[in-house]
């Protein structure tokens, strides 16, 4: 089996050299990284360039123009042809060595649709509030047991990708995936992920109580969306 890990890289450019330095301290020889520069509007572009020769396991999808989150993250899935295939962040607050410890946990299951998916610690109380206060709703609106919906990494089969129904393309994507698996049936499994602060740059979109309430909208809307879509 072989895992291809996207990492969507939007204005990423101090933490590129960090996130590919510690990937290939950890990487096996199964894996392959997949960085999107998702239309960065910084020198992410020119550190991509630069630096990925040096790094075989990696490759770059790029997007010319940012559409979302989401977008980024699906251009670089639709890229892929491994048996597993799924996503992290750039920022260095998921460390990539927490791809490797999901990947173990997908070839040791005896189950081939899995999904593995971590489980943020180490958070600040108000954060850790806020994302228990999201799943709350979800799992009572969903009618199915999402928490934490927005914690990396994501590991899941290319067939699993492959059903996908006009998926979003802002940060909603996360639970569209995570709710995905649970109608179709796939065996969802969560493992601790520490989630410490930033190193370089600013999150690009938890930067107050104000992008916070915005978040808690669209992840509103979406929902009422996704239910109405009824997905079996």
């Amino acid at each position: 089996m072989k895992l291809s890990i996207v990492v969507p890289c939007y204005n990423e450019a101090e933490n590129i050299p960090l996130i590919l330095k510690r990937f290939e301290e950890v990487v096996t020889d199964d894996m392959e990284v997949v960085l999107v520069n998702n239309g960065s509007t910084d020198n992410s572009a020119d550190i991509l360039k630069k630096l990925l020769p040096d790094f075989k396991f990696a490759r770059l999808v790029n997007v010319l123009i940012n559409q979302g989150y989401g977008y980024g993250i699906l251009q670089g899935l639709e890229s892929c042809d491994s048996d597993y295939i799924g996503w992290t962040h750039a920022d260095m607050q998921t460390d990539p060595n927490d791809v490797v410890k999901a990947w173990e946990i997908v070839k040791s299951a005896n189950e081939k649709n899995i999904y593995v998916k971590g489980n943020r610690k180490g958070r600040p109380f108000g954060d850790t509030f806020f994302t228990w206060g999201m799943g709350v709703f979800e799992t009572v609106y969903m009618g199915e047991k999402l928490n934490d919906i927005n914690a990396q990494p994501n590991i899941f089969p290319k067939e699993f990708f492959d059903i996908w129904k006009n998926p979003p393309h802002d940060f909603a994507l996360d639970l569209y995936a995570a709710y995905m698996a649970k109608k179709q049936g796939l065996q969802l499994i969560r493992f601790p992920v520490l989630f410490p602060e930033r190193i370089h740059g600013d999150s690009k979109w938890n930067t107050g109580m104000k992008s916070k309430w915005k978040f808690i909208k669209r992840t509103i809307d979406f929902s009422i969306k996704l239910k109405k879509q009824g997905v079996k």
